[in-house]
């Protein structure tokens, strides 16, 4: 009797042990972020919830490399997600980067309109692309800081400006607008401003300050250029290993974290601006004819893109359509 009581034992704990999975999960978002503070909020109550059948492993600041090996490495198995940046994640899916089109939207009423309908189709496009989007999560509109002030059309053609590698948006509009765009993996940009290489910048205000960059920058243009959203994605393969019911709960408690960090992030980055400005930063403004001229770029460049089919036509009128009517 107890030899089979034994066996029994043996055999429910083999079982339980089989049915623990750990999600390895990459991010370029630094340790003590908000980001990974909310994300580590909800990786305990999802091991909690499921009673320890589903564990989630961070590597953040970049650790497994940029979002690109990160994606290779979900490919081989190796990772079972991120958190990515659309223009990288565009490789896989070519709407990913639909809000962060050049000067798509003027202020955050018309990106939390928008979202409410574009969201679920940006999961539905992943899913067909092997992607289970967990959460979508916005980091901000995207200003041009550097070095020195810009105002003006000379002054913006002696930059050198850094773009996120891949960012085939970014690179058109700059190209388009006189500048060669200097592209660097996003652990390469604090040194390059050190040294020189680099010394105007594409990002959040919250985002510089979280990357340390604050520090290198003296004036930031007040124009915001795109919005920049992060997804949490996972391998489809690997989210559907877990029970359905513990699909549920991931699911569950991970696009409540998103919706958690939307909230923060206009809090933050106004907490940031205004810590930048106690800093010394200026924020300044083009002039009437740079700033017609660049909005004027933007909407060429969307239109090549919805020409060349790399981004949908119907997705930018879907966008524009939710946004419509939001002051």
């Amino acid at each position: 009797m107890k030899r089979f009581l034994s066996l029994v034992f043996a055999l429910c704990l083999s079982t339980q042990v089989q049915a623990q999975q750990t999600l390895k999960i990459a991010t370029l978002a630094p340790d003590g972020s908000s980001w990974m503070r909310e994300l580590r909020v909800a990786s305990k109550e999802i091991e909690t919830t499921t009673q320890g059948r589903v564990l989630i492993k961070f590597y953040p600041g970049g650790v497994m490399g940029p979002d690109a090996v990160v994606l290779r490495k979900m490919r081989l198995g190796q990772l079972q997600g991120g958190v990515l940046t659309s223009s990288e994640l565009a490789a896989v899916y070519p709407d990913a980067p639909i809000y962060s089109m050049p000067f798509l939207f003027d202020n955050w009423a018309q990106v939390d309109k928008a979202r409410v309908q574009i969201d679920p189709l940006l999961a539905k496009g992943f899913e067909a692309k092997g992607y289970k989007m967990l959460g979508a999560s916005g980091i901000g509109f995207a200003y041009m800081m550097g070095t020195k002030p810009i105002r003006t059309r000379a002054e913006m053609s002696s930059i050198k400006l850094w773009i996120p590698q891949n960012d085939v948006i970014a690179e058109r509009v700059f190209k388009q607008g006189g500048i060669t765009p200097i592209p660097l993996p996003l652990g390469d940009v604090f040194t390059s401003l050190q040294t020189g290489l680099v010394d105007t910048v594409a990002n959040t205000p919250s985002g510089a300050v979280a990357l340390q960059w604050h520090g290198k920058v003296r004036s930031m243009v007040d124009l915001p250029m795109s919005f920049v959203v992060g997804f949490m994605v996972l391998d489809i393969k690997a989210y559907q290993k877990l029970s359905p019911a513990d699909q549920a709960i991931v699911s569950k408690i991970f696009g409540a974290a998103a919706k958690k960090m939307d909230s923060n992030i206009k809090r933050d980055d106004e907490a940031a601006l205004a810590a930048m400005k106690k800093q010394g930063l200026v924020i300044t403004k083009l002039d009437a004819a740079e700033n017609t001229r660049w909005r004027g770029i933007g909407a060429q460049v969307t239109s090549q893109l919805e020409k060349e089919k790399i981004i949908s036509a119907e997705m930018v009128n879907a966008v524009r359509k939710a946004a419509a009517g939001a002051k």
